[in-house]
């Protein structure tokens, strides 16, 4: 009997995400514009806080109309700064770089100024573009090389731990939700477990075992409410 075929289904299941580590080699230039822009994007993020009541309040409050001054300076040079990393293939800058169009870009631009850049980063190894794909990017979310990248993230963990945490607009394996328009920081971990969802929606056969192994690594409530309820 071969040794395969002892092994039992959920080992089976999950042996594609023992893939190889991908030969990824992030450019130190690119990583230290990447750096330099994170401060500026915090920084905006901090000012954008308050972007409802710059909208109903702009000229009857001077201290409004100084946030939303410094807000327009701010964002764009850090969005300056990560083009030229995207420039030169940084995989967290594509994805970072992208949030920005899926924040303040009309629903209908999206896909064309986001996925290329999501796609870039996901075959790069980084796992957080894997659910904004999932919901913007037809039909690449549907295809062999989607499902391929997403086998390709665990290995390259090592990799990408000091870049967490990242934000996102939803992480669905994360118990604590955004309000309003606020960001989801999610630390590796969650989006671990939010690719491992992603690949039960992509493969039906497997469902169980995936889900189980995103509730394994952070408790994935959306996973163990599906496996709950099909007990």
């Amino acid at each position: 009997m071969s040794r395969v075929a002892t092994l039992s289904p959920l080992v089976i299941a999950l042996m594609p995400l023992a893939a190889q580590a991908l030969d990824v080699r992030i450019d130190p230039h690119a990583d230290l514009l990447y750096r330099q822009a994170l401060p500026l994007l915090e920084q905006a993020d901090s000012q954008d806080d308050g972007a409802s009541s710059l909208r109903t309040a702009v000229g009857s409050d001077p201290e409004l109309t100084r946030q939303g001054q410094a807000l327009a300076h701010t964002l764009p040079t850090a969005v300056a700064l990560l083009k030229k990393s995207v420039e030169l293939g940084h995989p967290v800058a594509q994805y970072r770089l992208a949030l920005y169009y899926m924040t303040y870009l009309p629903v209908a631009q999206i896909p064309d100024a986001a996925c290329p850049l999501l796609e870039a980063s996901l075959k790069q190894g980084f796992a957080p573009p894997a659910p904004a794909i999932a919901t913007w990017c037809p039909p690449y979310n549907a295809s062999a090389d989607y499902r391929a990248a997403l086998e390709a993230i665990p290995s390259m963990a090592p990799q990408y731990a000091p870049y967490y945490p990242q934000p996102t607009p939803r992480l669905a394996c994360n118990r604590s939700q955004p309000q309003g328009l606020n960001m989801q920081w999610g630390r590796q971990r969650d989006y671990q477990a939010e690719v491992y969802r992603v690949l039960a929606d992509l493969d039906p056969g497997h469902r169980q075992a995936l889900l189980q192994k995103a509730v394994d690594i952070n408790g994935c409530s959306t996973a163990q409410r599906w496996l709950t309820s099909h007990r």
